[in-house]
C-alpha cells in the first residue's frame, strides 16, 4: 500500500502556510539552522505588495499566504509536532522541513502571476 498524502490531515490553509515556510527555509537570507539538528529557523516572515509577494525568485499570490498571520494555524502546526515558536521566531521541525505538502508548484510561482 502506498503512503498516504497528507498522514497528519492538514486542512488546505495549514498545507498552503507549511508550504510557504518550507520554501523559506530554503533561502539563507531568510532562515538559519535550528537548535536541534535538522530543524531551521525563520529570520522573517515577507511583506505583501498589492496582491503577490516574494519568496526568493518566486511570487505568490497573498490569498494563499494568509495563514502565516493566523494564530489558530500555527496552533496546530505547532501541535502536530511541524513547527516550534523558539524567542518569537518560528522554527520548522525537522518532521515540517520534510513534509510533503503536494502544493510547492502549485503556489509558488518563478516569474510573475
Amino acid at each position: 500500500m502506498p503512503p498516504k498524502r497528507n498522514p497528519l490531515n492538514l486542512n488546505a490553509l495549514q498545507l498552503r502556510t507549511l508550504t510557504l515556510l518550507q520554501e523559506l527555509a530554503r533561502l539563507p537570507d531568510s532562515s538559519r539552522p535550528g537548535d536541534e539538528p535538522g530543524s531551521v529557523a525563520i529570520a522573517s516572515l515577507p511583506m505583501a505588495h498589492g496582491d503577490h509577494f516574494h519568496i526568493g525568485n518566486a511570487v505568490v499570490a497573498s490569498h494563499h499566504a494568509t495563514g502565516l498571520w493566523n494564530p489558530a494555524v500555527w496552533t496546530v502546526l505547532e501541535r502536530k509536532g511541524l513547527v516550534r515558536h523558539v524567542s518569537g521566531r518560528a522554527v520548522l521541525t525537522p518532521l515540517g522541513v520534510g513534509y510533503d505538502t503536494g502544493l510547492r508548484e502549485a503556489i509558488l510561482r518563478v516569474g510573475s502571476l
